[in-house]
């Protein structure tokens, strides 16, 4: 258990962390990033938050209307997915992460799944702790972007709105894992990404 989830603990056993996997997946696949930015808490002592987005509803994103963090593919101009995903938080919700951030830790890759199937990307998260007093500037979404909002990290990594998902796939329901955040549901991808980042936090 950790003694605390305020930001500075946060980032300092973050800090200790070394990725396992940052091959950036199978020769040829396709790269992505996202950000999961930290910022301190209402009080300096209280906990640290994180930044979660809802993406807008479109037909042609297999991740459409999920909770999600900023983040999207390699553009070509990016020298590094860092880079990638610097240039996504300003893009879909006006977060300067690279005036404003610093960079905590990378987590392992992780192949995108949508449907139950691979997708011949994989995603690369990179952990950010965003520093005050622009960590409290509007968030301004982009049309990518259905809401952006600042969530406590402590009642998540402690499980709190843990439950299921009923997910529909080929005909057939399934209950996937989920953690539940007011009426949002964080599942999936962000879930695993999240299961990964509270290992992270726990030395695993």
């Amino acid at each position: 258990m950790l003694p605390s989830y305020a930001l500075p603990t946060l980032a300092d056993r973050l800090s200790r962390h070394r990725a396992d996997s940052i091959s950036g997946g199978p020769a040829g696949e396709r790269q992505a990033a996202v950000s999961i930015v930290l910022r301190a808490g209402p009080r300096d002592d209280g906990d640290a938050e994180v930044l979660l987005i809802r993406r807008a509803d479109h037909p042609q994103d297999p991740w459409s209307g999920h909770m999600a963090f900023p983040g999207g593919r390699r553009d070509p101009l990016d020298d590094s997915l860092e880079e990638t995903a610097i240039r996504e938080a300003s893009e879909e919700v006006g977060v300067d992460l690279a005036a404003h951030g610093r960079l905590v830790a990378r987590l392992d890759d992780v192949p995108a799944i949508a449907r139950g199937r691979r997708l011949g990307l994989t995603i690369a998260p990179f952990v950010f702790s965003f520093a005050t007093p622009a960590a409290y500037a509007p968030l301004a979404p982009n049309e990518e972007v259905a809401e952006a909002i600042w969530v406590p990290v402590g009642p998540l990594a402690r499980g709190e709105g843990a439950g299921t998902y009923a997910y529909r796939i080929e005909g057939r329901a399934i209950d996937l894992p989920c953690l539940r955040v007011g009426d949002r549901v964080v599942w999936g991808l962000t879930y695993m990404m999240l299961q990964a980042f509270f290992a992270a936090l726990r030395g695993q």
